[in-house]
């Protein structure tokens, strides 16, 4: 059964306000939340940057929801201590909680001062750092020197349970990497043809019966307009190739790339709507699909109206039958 899940954006909005859309998200109906995990925003006017891990806490205390978050272990988080805050979550909320790693975008890691290696070396570092978390959440004492070092690392507090370790992805090649050694995917709306290259290649490569989360953004509002106004301000910044959008280090530097975009050229690239009836039809499409969790992030500031609509108009429309299989 796939899970509609609510997208809580760290770069859009304060961690206060986060933690009433999370409580609002479950009485609406939604049946998880997903986490982004950002030092710096995408733009100026997005303007948030809470800490995730600190939140997901208290955001699962308030809820019963299952919860999940991406996290780049290797250069801002040493992978010790991402193994300590994944145990210490799942031993108070167990089968709850699981973290889908990714190899990170300079925007957030290179506040270390550390040079931001090339795509490669943090494909393989982030490898590493998958590996000495597993070791660690299994009680052994680990030492390791390679493009990450540790020493005699153990973790004392276990969960009872090990959460799924995920991976990120938004190539075809990314995602065949993947499927050797994550326990799940979790990708983007790419279009149709794009997205289902992105999970065959890693359902063909290692994948095959693992979980796949999709995430899509999109603006919905009151009126077309808003919805148009809101995703030209908050998103415009996100449509550039990977290549762009993980090697750029500063918030300012996206705002500086996005000023020549158009509100169409946003509007090619996302849903923009004030109808619901629309947004019920995009989101059976992917779960027809048969995608495990799919994760809606409403990129328009106000979640209050987004969160009371869905409940009311749309979750209740929505087929959970698979349909297909990936």
């Amino acid at each position: 059964m796939t899970q509609i899940t609510y997208h809580a954006s760290h770069e859009q909005h304060p961690p206060s306000a986060l933690l009433r859309y999370a409580i609002a998200a479950e009485q609406a109906g939604f049946q998880a939340v997903h986490s982004s995990d950002h030092f710096h925003p995408w733009s100026e006017r997005q303007g948030q940057s809470g800490f995730s891990f600190s939140w997901i806490a208290a955001a699962m205390q308030a809820t019963t929801l299952p919860f999940s978050m991406v996290c780049a272990p290797g250069q801002r988080y040493h992978p010790a201590i991402v193994a300590q805050a994944i145990a210490t979550l799942a031993e108070m909320f167990p089968g709850r909680y699981s973290v889908e790693l990714g190899s990170g975008e300079a925007l957030n890691e290179c506040i270390t001062g550390d040079i931001w290696p090339h795509k490669e070396e943090r494909n393989a570092r982030l490898l590493e750092c998958a590996q000495l978390i597993r070791r660690l959440l299994q009680g052994e004492m680990v030492t390791h020197n390679g493009l990450v070092r540790v020493k005699e690392a153990k973790l004392y507090t276990l969960p009872a349970v090990i959460p799924p370790l995920m991976a990120t992805a938004l190539s075809e090649k990314t995602a065949a990497w993947a499927g050797t050694w994550a326990d799940g995917l979790i990708t983007i709306d790419a279009g149709g043809e794009q997205l289902m290259k992105v999970v065959q290649a890693f359902r063909n490569n290692g994948g095959a019966g693992k979980p796949v989360y999709l995430q899509m953004a999109f603006s919905y509002a009151k009126t077309e307009k808003e919805a148009m106004d809101a995703a030209y301000d908050q998103w415009r910044t996100n449509f550039f190739a990977p290549e762009v959008l993980n090697d750029l280090s500063r918030p300012t530097q996206f705002d500086n790339i996005a000023d020549y975009l158009r509100p169409q050229d946003v509007a090619e690239k996302m849903l923009i709507t004030s109808n619901i009836e629309k947004c019920i039809s995009e989101i059976q499409r992917y779960t027809d699909l048969g995608f495990e969790r799919i994760i809606l992030h409403n990129v328009h500031r106000d979640q209050e109206r987004f969160i009371r609509d869905f409940g009311d108009k749309v979750l209740p429309h929505i087929r959970l039958t698979k349909k297909e299989k990936l």
